[in-house]
């Protein structure tokens, strides 16, 4: 009885169950009578194999209790379930689950997938551990198929990519979590003062209401595939923690940084639509006569008046914009950044946050300066959609390892131009840059 084999299948039944489901709701229809037949089938499966790991389970805490657990040391010659393993090089206690597979890290993953290319020759072996359903994955592109890394090993990087806030971009636009691959909403960009939408009225009494209806827009959002695919020589796989932050923190920052970039300038082909390419970005004029590459309070405050809730929105600020921002005065000789670096390490212009980046343009440039509301920008992400592969025999004659991560992003703008305000003649929007000044 394998513990870790039970599991990976369960997951893969909840996985069709609810995938099923969802797309019935998507299709807002109920299921279809071969989706009904399909769903009984795995109703049942999942059934059984509840009572399975259940059974396996206390079985386990009942060997454990009597002292009956395994302690062998060599791949493949676990006991069922959870135990604890001892590094043979490092010493280290770690606990084998059906989360990791049964491996200490993702080198020694590595190595055993390498291991099992039967171009290894006398090395070649097949681990045991690799043998669970949910670590083998076929594809067309690789004539010997690959292997998926372990969920405890995918988790990690997913964990980087969205919460490790080492992009400031990504903390401001938070994608949410969805188990389709193209997300259908419904727009609305009428306002409370508008004509359109919902509207409220006064009433005499006695005196009929008039309804109102719901302008709302269908659209949509598609999550696109963001991929990073990194190679891996056999020395550097000898060495658990290089590879650790060769293959998880830098594959992590990079798909982050992409994603990110993605949300501000992605053209919307087979990409996330950014906000610095939406109709519904305002891009300021810059002032009469103003010289190139400087920056005026004049410039701050017409973009401040054009933005949607200015109290819940960011500057987003290029490192290059830091001198002129010092110098900003107003009429009065009084500044407009504040140093306040223990509420905003960037400090304040015009009370809000200034938060530099490397995504926004250089001193001069168009979107050097931009004024953003992030309640503006609508992003998913594939839920629990990280497909993370290690190659058989890829560049194995290179002594070469392989690796790809493939993750699914989707986003654009809320609106898809600037609304009109209740009293003014200038459109606002959530997103709001300073022009060229070149």
């Amino acid at each position: 009885m394998n513990l870790a084999v039970l599991k990976a299948e369960a997951r893969a039944t909840a996985q069709r169950r609810q995938e099923r489901l969802q797309k019935a709701i998507d299709e807002n229809r109920d299921m279809t009578a071969e989706e009904e037949a399909e769903e009984a089938k795995d109703k049942a499966s999942a059934d059984r194999l509840q009572k399975q790991i259940s059974r396996a389970e206390e079985l386990m805490a009942s060997s454990s209790a009597i002292g009956l657990t395994g302690t062998s040391d060599q791949p493949g010659q676990q006991q069922d379930g959870q135990r604890e393993q001892t590094g043979s090089r490092s010493g280290i206690t770690f606990v084998a689950t059906a989360e990791n597979a049964g491996f200490r890290n993702l080198a020694e993953f590595a190595q055993a997938v390498r291991c099992a290319n039967p171009a290894a020759g006398q090395n070649f072996r097949v681990d045991d551990r690799l043998a669970a359903p949910g670590n083998v994955h076929m594809e067309q592109g690789d004539a010997a198929g690959s292997y998926l890394v372990p969920a405890e090993f995918r988790q990690n990087i997913i964990n980087l990519v969205f919460d490790d806030g080492n992009d400031p971009i990504m903390d401001l636009i938070d994608p949410d979590p969805t188990a389709s691959n193209r997300v259908v909403g419904l727009g609305d960009e009428t306002t409370p003062w508008g004509n359109s939408g919902i509207v409220a009225a006064w009433r005499s009494e006695g005196e009929q209401m008039l309804p109102s209806r719901m302008a709302l827009t269908p659209r949509e959002t598609k999550l696109n595939e963001l991929y990073a695919f990194v190679l891996a020589t056999e020395e550097l796989l000898e060495d658990a923690p290089r590879v650790a932050t060769l293959l998880t923190s830098h594959a992590a920052s990079a798909i982050r940084w992409k994603a990110a970039d993605a949300f501000m300038y992605g053209d919307g082909i087979e990409k996330p639509l950014g906000w610095m390419n939406s109709p519904a970005t305002i891009a300021v004029a810059k002032d009469a006569g103003q010289a190139a590459m400087s920056i005026s309070a004049s410039n701050i405050a017409r973009m401040w008046a054009r933005m949607i809730m200015p109290s819940q929105a960011s500057w987003l600020v290029n490192s290059d914009v830091m001198p002129s921002l010092m110098g900003l005065k107003n009429d009065a000789n009084q500044p407009v950044w504040f140093p306040n670096y223990q509420e905003a390490p960037g400090g304040t212009l015009l009370g809000r946050p200034v938060v530099f980046n490397e995504h926004s343009r250089s001193v001069g440039q168009y979107g050097d300066i931009q004024f953003v509301n992030p309640n503006g920008y609508e992003a998913f992400r594939k839920q629990n959609g990280v497909s993370f592969a290690d190659s058989i025999h890829l560049y194995f004659d290179y002594n070469i390892r392989a690796f790809r991560w493939v993750f699914r992003i989707g986003g654009q703008p809320v609106l898809s131009k600037p609304v009109q305000p209740a009293n003014g003649g200038s459109s606002k929007s959530h997103f709001v840059a300073l022009a060229e000044r070149a």
